[in-house]
């Protein structure tokens, strides 16, 4: 079964705990996810099932918009909600205006401390695992791009917000530093993530959902379209014959398509069979064969083996 699933990630899981259940919900052990989630997150994530798993690569550094709730006057140790107070609680009372000013010095490319709970590796272990020992956790400013970040209320002790950003940021990291730039402390109270790449919300469906379609034998029907895949790419069909070569990794020529570096190939408006680079000129190799060519299973004779 090779397809990609968005599903709507409950709080409380994490994104291993999704992968784990789709995988016996799907009876399949090929399943990836595109992207974490926090445990206490909720919202977009993508998975990929089968074949197609090796899209993973494409997805590294998918630009991602989520909407949240920064809570103001105290800090935690993990940067959000699930965390211990390590800050003296205050009770702010923050303009609306106050909150705006503050965040206009996050967006653009700036340089980000990833929290010291995070899968951030130090000499090969997770920060995170270094946190909960109390062990000292030495992790280094990282250049992330927060392309938008829009407060869209405040209630002076919390903020609404909304933000779109590029791959690696952390959006507790952005909560705790605005508490530090407005000397009241701050965490993340909730997260929601609504789009990675070109998949959102409205493609996504829930678990139970999920469920409720494999034991009617509908999971194909749930899987998102593969014709809106990287749709940076241009797409191309072809015919039974070229579609052979191309599972067989053999190159081929696309006369229409000279000026692209990567194409979608398709057998049919669902099959998915390929990315193509172009080599040189109208040639093309496919460098990732998605569905190969089926192997003849051989024939039981009657008399004998």
């Amino acid at each position: 079964m090779n397809g990609v699933l968005i599903l709507d990630k409950p709080a409380g899981m994490t994104s291993h705990d999704v992968v784990n259940r789709v995988r016996r919900i799907v009876q399949q052990r090929a399943v990836g996810h595109l992207g974490t989630l926090d445990p206490s997150a909720t919202g977009v994530l993508p998975l990929v099932l089968g074949s197609l798993t090796r899209l993973a690569q494409f997805y590294t550094s998918s630009e991602k918009i989520y909407e949240g709730v920064i809570r103001f006057g105290f800090a935690t140790d993990t940067y959000d909600a699930e965390g211990e107070a390590v800050s003296e609680a205050q009770l702010p009372n923050l303009s609306l205006q106050h909150v705006r000013d503050a965040a206009a010095a996050f967006r653009g490319t700036i340089e980000q401390m990833p929290p010291p709970f995070s899968a951030k590796k130090i000499h090969g272990v997770p920060a995170y695992k270094l946190a909960r020992k109390h062990k000292d956790v030495p992790l280094k400013p990282v250049q992330v791009e927060i392309k938008e970040f829009e407060i869209l209320e405040c209630d002076g002790e919390r903020a609404r917000f909304r933000a779109r950003v590029g791959s690696g940021t952390y959006m507790r990291s952005v909560a705790h530093d605005m508490g530090q730039k407005l000397d009241c402390g701050a965490h993340l109270e909730s997260l929601r993530r609504t789009t990675v790449a070109e998949f959102c919300l409205s493609d996504a469906l829930s678990l139970e959902d999920l469920q409720l379609s494999a034991q009617a034998g509908r999971l194909e029907e749930v899987f998102f379209h593969p014709r809106k895949l990287l749709p940076q790419f241009p797409a191309v069909t072809t015919d039974e014959e070229t579609a052979a070569r191309i599972r067989s990794g053999r190159a081929i020529n696309l006369l229409d398509l000279s000026r692209a570096r990567q194409v979608k190939v398709f057998a049919g408006q669902r099959d998915l069979i390929a990315i193509a680079t172009r080599v040189a000129g109208t040639l093309f190799h496919p460098g990732i064969v998605l569905v190969a060519e089926p192997v003849p299973q051989p024939q039981n004779r009657q008399n004998g083996r």
